[in-house]
């Protein structure tokens, strides 16, 4: 910007988007500082590298607000959880299955929790295979990030929302 620009020769172009032409940077500084702008450099391995005569602070205004749009439209993925435990009934688990299918419909990723209590840390295959029929009932819409892991006394399993299902068009699972 200004006087940090070093190269020999630079290609200007005008606050209104026009070509000057190549000509030295201190000409080109004199002409933005005639006009009451700066000097940026936009195009620096360009040969002859491109600067533009704008108002800088304006600028990096604009850029703020773009970012500050851009963050407000990016979408946010929750983590969402869902407990059980090996003894759950039938009818338990299709409810569940059903809120995981939703949460992930939502474009959310979905932690699912087996907990085990006493004697029930004796039979972990139970659970493992409930979590993976989770995993198959809700195949169409999400897939396993991560395989049904032991953390402490809960078996854990993460599904992620698959990339053409989710998001706010998507309609939700029958109920």
């Amino acid at each position: 910007m200004n006087e940090r620009i070093r190269a020999r020769e630079i290609r200007v172009i005008g606050p209104d988007g026009a070509q000057l032409g190549i000509m030295a940077p201190r000409d080109a500084l004199r002409l933005a500082q005639e006009q009451g702008l700066d000097l940026v450099e936009i195009a620096p391995t360009a040969q002859p590298p491109v600067c533009k005569i704008m108002d800088f602070g304006r600028y990096k205004y604009e850029e703020s607000k773009h970012t500050r749009e851009a963050q407000k439209k990016a979408r946010h993925v929750e983590v969402k959880g869902m407990r059980m435990s090996p003894k759950i009934g039938e009818h338990d688990f299709q409810v569940k299955a059903r809120h995981v299918q939703r949460f992930l419909q939502e474009g959310n990723k979905v932690k699912v929790s087996m907990w085990f209590r006493g004697r029930e840390m004796a039979h972990p295959k139970v659970g493992e295979l409930l979590l993976r029929r989770m995993a198959e009932i809700v195949a169409d819409v999400g897939t396993m990030e991560r395989n049904p892991q032991f953390e402490g006394r809960n078996m854990v399993m993460i599904i992620t929302p698959k990339k053409g299902s989710g998001g706010a068009g998507s309609s939700p699972a029958p109920a």
